[in-house]
């Protein structure tokens, strides 16, 4: 399940970095928070808050490049990116996409670690 969703090496040379203990600490505050940050986003969506969106989106964005999840990473990145679309039927797409990309990396983060 880890290949292709987080990269391996990626995620090893954070290890060596800042120490598995710490890592582990790193993917728990991660495992935590980022259900709240996809929620902001979907809350930015309704209130039509461009700000609030792409500020989630870029965070989202940038926790996940930390533990080479590329995918979930780079659907962020293309939501920071693009912004609101005005179009709800393609924003929802977009972060029913970004959703289910966190749950996979979320799982190969939890194998990383033995969970």
């Amino acid at each position: 399940m880890t290949a292709g969703v987080i990269s391996l090496d990626a995620y090893r040379e954070l290890q060596e970095a800042a120490g598995a203990d710490f890592v582990d600490e790193l993917v728990d505050t991660f495992l935590a928070e980022a259900p709240g940050m996809l929620a902001e986003l979907r809350t930015a969506r309704a209130d039509g808050d461009a700000v609030r969106f792409r500020r989630a989106a870029h965070s989202l964005k940038s926790n996940g490049l930390t533990f080479g999840a590329t995918a979930f990473a780079a659907r962020a990145r293309a939501l920071e990116m693009d912004g609101l679309s005005g179009d709800a039927r393609r924003d929802d797409g977009a972060l029913d996409a970004l959703e289910t990309a966190f749950a996979e990396a979320a799982a190969a983060l939890r194998e990383l670690r033995g969970d």
